[in-house]
Parts: C-alpha cells; structure tokens; sequence
C-alpha cells in the first residue's frame, strides 16, 4: 500500500513497549502491509510497528522472497535455549550501524495471525534471532541494550558522527 516513514535512533518511541492489539480489522491488515513495503524499502528482513511510530504489538519478517511474509501479532517467546549462537544485527532505525549480538538459538513462541487466530511456533537459527529481536522491540528494548556498554558507546558515537 504504502513506504511509511521510519523514526530514527534515539527517538524515545523506540524505547516504549507497544501495546496488545485487540482489533483485527481491515486497518490492521493495511498496517502489515504497509509494514512489509517499508521493510523492503529500508531494505531489512523485519520491522515492527514501533519502527513506524505505530505502539502496537505488530512485526513483520521475510527471511527471503521464497520463504514469503511472516506476520506475528501479539508475539510472546515462551521458551529459550540454554544454546546459544552469535549473529550480527542492526536496525532500520539506525541504518549502516551493526553489532554481533548473542542471543538463544532457538525459541518457542506464541502468537495471533493477521485474523486473530491463535498459534504456537518454534523457530530456531536466524530465524530465532529475527523473532527474538522484533520481540524486544516491541519490548522497548533497542538492540544495542543487548550489547555492552563499551560496544554500544561506540556505536552512538559512529551513528551520531554519520548523522551530524
């Protein structure tokens, strides 16, 4: 439908935990999509509503074309791995900044499709790793809160220096 715009770190909005959506109706559905047009644009592999400055519990991911759109409403992780895996990771609303981060390597989760039908999935690898960090978006949780102070001190300064 539409590219929407993408607030930017360190826009407060980021930092607020998005609230459960309770109606699943036709602006929700033009909200995916709005989302997977945005996504492709910025370009990245998810994004949630809080990235658009929407305060909903909304993320989209697509891993590749092939694999198609994912869309999780309401997700919640119900379970980690004790495993863990590194991967790197970044975000549309910091464009050009990317860390390795840790992170579960696999998860189970819950969550309601774009109709409001309840679902259990697990997800592991990369897979895992997109899920876990769109979930802490909608948390409140900026990926770089998952780094170390030093790390990501010195990636506000290489954001803040390309953004002047």
């Amino acid at each position: 439908m539409s590219v929407r715009s993408i607030i930017r770190f360190p826009d407060p909005l980021l930092k607020t935990t998005c609230a459960p959506v309770t109606i699943f109706d036709d602006g929700l559905h033009s909200l995916a999509i709005d989302l997977v047009d945005t996504m492709r644009a910025a370009p990245g592999v998810g994004i949630t509503a809080a990235h658009i400055g929407v305060l909903r519990r909304v993320t989209v991911i697509e891993l590749s074309r092939e694999d198609g759109i994912r869309t999780y409403i309401n997700p919640e992780i119900t379970w980690f791995s004790e495993e863990t895996m590194r991967h790197m990771e970044g975000s549309v609303s910091m464009p050009g900044i990317t860390d390795e981060v840790v992170r579960p390597r696999a998860i189970r989760f819950r969550y309601q499709d774009i109709d409001g039908e309840a679902h259990e999935a697990a997800a592991e690898d990369f897979l895992a790793i997109c899920i876990q960090h769109e979930v802490d978006q909608l948390d409140g949780l900026f990926w770089l809160q998952r780094l170390s102070k030093l790390k990501r001190d010195r990636l506000v300064k290489k954001w803040e220096k390309a953004n002047a």
